[in-house]
């Protein structure tokens, strides 16, 4: 079968090729479950492994499968499994178990091992190819109302991730009533974060780079938040035009702003979530004493997002749903740049952050 490819570690390695076909018996006890590709989600990560930046190939392997974005259906399942059916539609976890007491109970994202498994990125082939066999714990059913985005729901389980650990640090307060959000970034986390924020309630300002009106600042104002400009409303307006918010969540790509949004988007008893996975050698002077005290005093906290679990992914099967339910065709305007076909890999990977760009995706099979 056809697969695009990449030599870890070896700038702009990424070609199509023809790799072996998997079976079912791959899997033992009967385990195994056949997936068709139907659509991968690409994003910056996909960019950073072909540009050599890191990954790592499966033992015994020595090529990478990219893509961690999945979305495909059930062809074919192994004779002990129950919980699918051919035909069902299903999006794959990306990490997969490691050797720690985490992994152990199915929490592979809080790994404590110093190496971890991920489709496409580390030790395990991902899914810019046409089949792939998985055990049925790692695969996501998705219902037949979703099967036409269903490609966001890996991007939005990191969203969920942030979030659910946000409402778990505050049960420390004992009674906790969130009433505002601010979402830093309206790229896809971005995007997906404010509606999610929204699905639960609150009242959410989302601040991007870009003047409106652009794609981006219409879908946060079609489901009731508020889009401002960075460019134009630099952090401190913001706060003095709408006070301080029990979440942030920052989906920028960008470290220094986050120093600045703990200073003075954050309010007392607030949780700021980090989703952006940041390379390069920023720096930037803190004034760390009012930091630090503002967070002592202000009992503040602040988490990372990344990798998700099986819960995360099917509370974003829920809020894809509300979603869909409540604002008919908003999910759908997130995809904006579909590339048809493994062989034009090239073409989707020189759209990755171009102007007007919210997700690329491969129509890998209709």
């Amino acid at each position: 079968m056809k697969a695009i490819i990449v030599t870890p570690g070896t700038p702009n390695s990424a070609r199509l090729e023809e790799i072996p076909d998997p079976s079912i018996d791959d899997v033992p006890y009967g385990r195994g479950v056949l997936v068709k590709i139907l659509r991968v989600g690409l994003d910056g990560t996909d960019k950073e492994i072909n540009a050599g930046q890191y990954g790592t190939t499966p033992e015994g392997s020595d090529y990478l499968v990219l893509g961690h974005e999945s979305f495909g259906v059930v062809r074919e399942v192994g004779p002990s499994v129950t919980e699918l059916a051919p035909g069902d539609h299903v999006v794959a976890r990306v990490r997969r178990a490691g050797s720690s007491l985490y992994d152990r109970i199915d929490m592979p994202d809080f790994t404590t091992d110093a190496t971890y498994f991920e489709h496409g990125i580390s030790r395990v082939h991902g899914f810019l190819t046409e089949f792939y066999v998985e055990e049925p714990r790692y695969l996501i059913k998705i219902p037949q109302s979703l099967k036409e985005v269903g490609v966001l729901l890996e991007p939005t389980s990191v969203v969920e991730k942030g979030i659910s650990q946000a409402y778990e640090v505050q049960r420390r307060l004992k009674v906790w009533q969130p009433g505002r959000a601010a979402v830093l970034g309206a790229g896809t986390i971005g995007v997906l974060a404010t509606m999610a924020l929204r699905n639960r309630g609150l009242e959410v300002v989302t601040a991007g780079l870009q003047e409106p009106p652009y794609l981006n600042s219409e879908l946060v104002e079609a489901i009731g938040a508020r889009y401002v400009s960075t460019e134009r409303t630099p952090l401190p307006r913001i706060a003095e035009t709408f006070g301080q918010f029990d979440i942030v969540f920052e989906a920028t790509g960008f470290s220094p702003l986050i120093f600045e949004a703990l200073c003075v988007l954050l309010g007392k008893n607030g949780v700021m979530v980090l989703s952006s996975v940041t390379g390069g050698s920023r720096r930037v002077e803190v004034a760390s004493d009012a930091l630090n005290l503002d967070f002592v005093l202000g009992n503040k906290a602040m988490v990372g997002t990344v990798n998700a679990n099986r819960e995360h992914f099917e509370a974003g099967v829920r809020d894809l749903a509300i979603a869909e339910a409540e604002y008919p065709g908003w999910l759908r305007r997130l995809l904006t740049h579909p590339v048809h076909g493994l062989d034009q890999w090239e073409k989707a990977f020189e759209l990755l952050g171009a102007p007007g760009v919210i997700k690329v995706f491969v129509e890998v099979a209709g």
